[in-house]
Order: C-alpha cells, then sequence, then structure tokens
C-alpha cells in the first residue's frame, strides 16, 4: 500500500491559522489517517482577567472579524447574567435584528457564494473532475424557473471568482445585510451598541430606523429565495447525480449541540436581576429562542436545556499546546447541580479552565493544536466529541416545536412577496414556501445547504422582529435599557448563542465588578479539536471520511475533496491555501 501524504497549511484562519495533515492510500484513495491543527495561539482569555466585565463585550467581539457580533452577543449574555442586567422587550428585539443581519446573513451569503461556492465553480470542476463538468453540461437545473439558471453548469460558471453572476450579486446583496445590521449595530464587524442589559442603539428617529431594516429585509428576502434555489440544486445534483452523498460525514450516528438563537423578547425581559435566578430562568427563556437549544447524541435529542448544555461542556488539553492547571472557582452552577455530573473532575468546566499557553514542536502522537479538547460528558457518564453549526442547530430545531415546524424533522417557512431586486428574477418577488428535512447525519453537501436554508430562516425572523419592534414602538415603548450594577460578591455567567458557523459559548466569572476568569469557545474550537482518548472531532472525521473524487494521478492531487470538507463548516474566513503533496511544495490560491 502507497501512502501519499496531503498537507493544506493554512485553510482557513479562525483564532489564527488552520492546517491539515492527510495520509491516502494511492490505490483506494481513501484516507488513512487524518490530522487537523490550530497553528496560533489566540489568548484573549489571558488579559480579560481584572478587566471590567462590560469591556468583554467590545473585546472579545475582536476574536473575529468577520462574526465579531457573534462573539460580542454571547459574551453580552454572559454579562447579562453574571450582573443581572436585564434589557427592556424593544432592546432584546433590537439586538436580534442588528445580528441576524451583520453576522447572518452576511456571512452566510460570503461563506456560501464566495469563499466556498468557488470550490464548485466552473474554474475548478472543469480543471480537476472534468467528467463532472461534462454531467453538469447535460444536467437541467430543477428549480431553473427560480433562479433562472438553466443547466446545474450554469451554476458553476456564476461560482467563478470576480466574473461570475452568482459571485457579483453576492456581492451586492451582502452590503445589503451590513447595513441594516449597522443600523442597529453602529458598525461592522464589531458593533459599538451591544452593551449589558441592553443595547445603546440611536432611537431618536425609530420610523427611520424601521424604515431603512425594511427595506433592506424585502430585499434580502428575495435573495434568499435565490440563494436557496441554487444550492438545492447543486446539492441535488452533487448528491444524486455525482455520487457525493456520504463525501465529508463526521458521525454515522450525529452527535450535535445547538444553544439556540433570538432571544423572545418578553421572555428575555422578565428575567430576574439576581444572577443567581437570572441563571435558574433561562432555561424557560431559552426554549422560546426562535433557533432552540439542545443536544443531540447519537441521533436522538437528550436535552433542550440551557444549563444542561452549560453543565455538560468539559475543556482539556491532553493533545493540545497548553499546560494543565488546578483552579476550582465553583464545582457547581449556581442550581447546585454539579459541573460535568460529577462524573469528570470540575476544574475542566471552562468556569474553572486556566488558559497556560504552552508552545512546543507539533507531535501527533502527543500535542500537535492550538485547539483544546472540547467534548460533551453526559450524566452517563460518557465524554463526545460533538458538532456544532447550521445543520446541527437546524436539527436540533427539526426535532423540537417552533414556528416552523411541530417537531418531525422538518422545518417549513412562508416568506412573503419581496420586490425591487430588479437583478434577480421575478420568480424570488412573489411569495413563497420553503421546506428542509434533517438528514440521517452531516456530510460536506448537507452542511451546505443547511447553510442555505439558514438564511431562508433568519429572513423569516427579521419579518417577525419588524412587526414586534414596530408594535411596540407605535405603543411608546422605546425604552431598550435597564441600569445595573456589578455585585460585589463572586458571581458567574455563561453566554449561549449562534454563529453562523454555530454555537459560541462565553463563560465569566466576576467578583465586584473584574473578570476573576473567562473563557470562550468559539464554534471552531469544538469542530477543530484534536484527537484525544475519547475520539476524533468534526474536522478530523470529515477528512477521514472524503474520498479524493479528482481526476488526476497521485502527484497531481490538490486536495479539493479535503478543502470542501473543511469549508463547509466555514470555519472563519479563508485565506490564501498552501499545498503539499509529498516532496513537492505547491503554493496557489485554490480559488
Amino acid at each position: 500500500m502507497s501512502i501519499r501524504k496531503v498537507v493544506i497549511e493554512p485553510i482557513t484562519r479562525i483564532e489564527g491559522h488552520l492546517g491539515a495533515e492527510v495520509d491516502v492510500d494511492e490505490a483506494t484513495r481513501v484516507p488513512k489517517d487524518a490530522h487537523v491543527f490550530a497553528t496560533m495561539f489566540r489568548g484573549f482569555e489571558v488579559f480579560l482577567r481584572t478587566k471590567p466585565p462590560e469591556d468583554a463585550i467590545a473585546i472579545t467581539s475582536r476574536i473575529c472579524g468577520v462574526c465579531g457580533a457573534s462573539h460580542a452577543n454571547a459574551s453580552m449574555h454572559a454579562v447579562d447574567m453574571a450582573y443581572g442586567a436585564v434589557p427592556e422587550p424593544l432592546g432584546v428585539l433590537l439586538r436580534n435584528m442588528g445580528f441576524l443581519m451583520t453576522d447572518h446573513l452576511y456571512d452566510h451569503s460570503i461563506i456560501l457564494n464566495i469563499l466556498g461556492g468557488p470550490d464548485y465553480s466552473s474554474l475548478y470542476v472543469k480543471k480537476l473532475t472534468p467528467m463532472v463538468y461534462q454531467e453538469a453540461q447535460e444536467t437541467l437545473s430543477p428549480r431553473r424557473d427560480i433562479h433562472g439558471l438553466t443547466r446545474i453548469s450554469d451554476i458553476m460558471d456564476g461560482f467563478v471568482p470576480i466574473s461570475g453572476k452568482i459571485w457579483n450579486l453576492t456581492v451586492r446583496y451582502q452590503r445589503f445585510a451590513k447595513e441594516a445590521g449597522i443600523m442597529i449595530y453602529g458598525k461592522h464587524p464589531h458593533p459599538s451598541t451591544i452593551i449589558p442589559g441592553g443595547i445603546a442603539t440611536d432611537l431618536t428617529n425609530p420610523d427611520s430606523l424601521i424604515i431603512g431594516y425594511t427595506f433592506r429585509l424585502n430585499l434580502l428576502t428575495a435573495w434568499v429565495k435565490y440563494v436557496y434555489a441554487i444550492w438545492e440544486d447543486l446539492a441535488w445534483f452533487y448528491d444524486e447525480v455525482v455520487g457525493y452523498r456520504d463525501q465529508g460525514k463526521t458521525y454515522d450516528k450525529p452527535n450535535y449541540v445547538s444553544g439556540g438563537l433570538f432571544d423572545d423578547p418578553e421572555a428575555y425581559s422578565s428575567l430576574s436581576s439576581e444572577p443567581e435566578e437570572f441563571y435558574k430562568g433561562m432555561d424557560e427563556v431559552a426554549r422560546k429562542r426562535g433557533i432552540k437549544p439542545g443536544i443531540i447524541k447519537d441521533g436522538e435529542l437528550i436535552s433542550t436545556s440551557y444549563k444542561e448544555i452549560n453543565v455538560s461542556i468539559s475543556e482539556d488539553v491532553e493533545t493540545s499546546f497548553y499546560e494543565e492547571w488546578s483552579t476550582l472557582f465553583t464545582d457547581k452552577d449556581p442550581e447546585g447541580t454539579p459541573l460535568l455530573w460529577g462524573m469528570a473532575n470540575p476544574v475542566h468546566h471552562p468556569w474553572n479552565k486556566t488558559t497556560i499557553p504552552s508552545p512546543q514542536p507539533r507531535d501527533f502522537s502527543k500535542k500537535y493544536s492550538w485547539v483544546a479538547n472540547v467534548r460533551l460528558v453526559w450524566k452517563d457518564g460518557t465524554v463526545t466529541p460533538f458538532e456544532v453549526g447550521p445543520l446541527a442547530r437546524l436539527t436540533v430545531t427539526a426535532y423540537q416545536p417552533s414556528d416552523f415546524g411541530p417537531g418531525n424533522g422538518i422545518l417549513r417557512v412562508d416568506l412573503p412577496k419581496s420586490g425591487g431586486a430588479t437583478d434577480l428574477p421575478d420568480a424570488v418577488s412573489y411569495p413563497m414556501t420553503l421546506a428542509w428535512r434533517a438528514p440521517a447525519y452531516s456530510t460536506t453537501i448537507q452542511r451546505l445547504l443547511a447553510r442555505a436554508f439558514s438564511m431562508v430562516i433568519h429572513a423569516s425572523h427579521g419579518w417577525q422582529s419588524i412587526v414586534k419592534a414596530a408594535e411596540l414602538i407605535r405603543s411608546g415603548k422605546v425604552a431598550t435599557s435597564k441600569p445595573w450594577k456589578a455585585p460585589s460578591r463572586r458571581t458567574f455567567g455563561v453566554g449561549f448563542t449562534e454563529a453562523p458557523r454555530g454555537t459560541v459559548r462565553h463563560w465569566i466569572v466576576q467578583e465586584g465588578g473584574r473578570i476573576v476568569n473567562y473563557q470562550v469557545h468559539a464554534p471552531t474550537t469544538g469542530n477543530a479539536s484534536p484527537k484525544d482518548k475519547y475520539g476524533r472531532a468534526p474536522f478530523e472525521m470529515s477528512l477521514l471520511n472524503s474520498k479524493v473524487t479528482e481526476e488526476v494521478g497521485p502527484s497531481e492531487w490538490q486536495g479539493l475533496d479535503y478543502v470542501r470538507a473543511i469549508r463547509s463548516f466555514d470555519p472563519c474566513i479563508a485565506c490564501a491555501v498552501h499545498v503539499r503533496v509529498g516532496s513537492r511544495e505547491i503554493y496557489r490560491p485554490l480559488f
């Protein structure tokens, strides 16, 4: 058996750079081993200590230059809880409305059509898999009456950078999402108006805000209809025609976590101003979120509890570049539940974790990444790697009653008439009902399709929020924030939300208005975790289940299937790619 080593470094940028090394059997084209590694230390948890908790909202948004509002919102929730800072209903709505634009509709557009889409463009499909492109030229697009692209090859042509139609439309429509979000958040990517207990948006002319936001949401509603039709067709083609169905699979029986997204304004504003009582009320509040919190383990929905997610998260450094620690700020949550259910050492819960970097050479048999080992410790004592992302959160939501379905695994969304988008086909201006069925497991293509349907969900939630916000403004309820005061005693906060690429989790320990400890889990923290005694995280699993489909010999492999698998998770923004095949080195962008 001859093994070809394919190294892709860096692939993307999140908390530093990301690389992958895959050992592939040249005869079968099937990977035999795979490792994913982060190559840069972040360190935000270190310099946040001693800072005022309210500063963490602005500081942590700088973790990412794309989804800064995701970290700001997770930090906001954690600080709200630690302070007992409770916003007014309009403040909750404005937080939601800014977030769904600046991070979600904006970022999903970018990753699907500008950062990820080129991997399916004619530029690369024609070069690396010419038989697939020939098939695409001969295959009619099932939804051509909606998006206007007659053949699948027309979609591939549309993804070509700079010249492609879809690529250029994305440049235009992502701007509308940013503009709408900035009207509320002040700027993008690092929002300036998010504060504990509310939001500091200027509401001297609320009618102007509502009109401007609605105008852009109207255009974006047409846009998401267009985008979803395109990705439905591309997913159908690759899964059913090409036979790409199981490429990039993570687990036969999924392990998913969703923190939930979009708070109910009345529920969140009714939380207690006592931090411990605030925590105790979070389950009821989180279950009313538009996108639901929950845990799917071995293919079964086992929890819908915000608090159970919190006590179940473990972080250790067995195979990552950090030293062990012994700090113990608490061994239970504010409700008295033992952290990690008493099944594991509570110092490995993020409220207790101390970040102590330990730089050293990469060794795949020992330590090899700057990403820590994030795992789910359940009540039965099992410890499991898990996946987060659009597919995870939509699946968790699909198996609970929600505004989009009864909990039968299908989400259905009614989008209204949407005029004004003169550069899109007329078909997307009409009302449309769109549906998505949770797949049996996570694959490269299904992760992309779930991202496209997430845009549909976000547009629908935008219309719900506009109606509620207009009602509050008309009734004179224009207050957004309530005063707060830092407790002198030690208090704890945990903030969960959903970035475009998955669950963001922030934990804070504060005392007297100063941060004692802080921990951040970006979505990629868990997805890219290195292998440990409990198994492999999603990135590495997706590589092991990605067979090389390039129609060239092993010496010419460029890692297309591996880049597709990792980019389908959207691990922050894509950078230039350095591919090394065997002893040869190739420096070129993959798009």
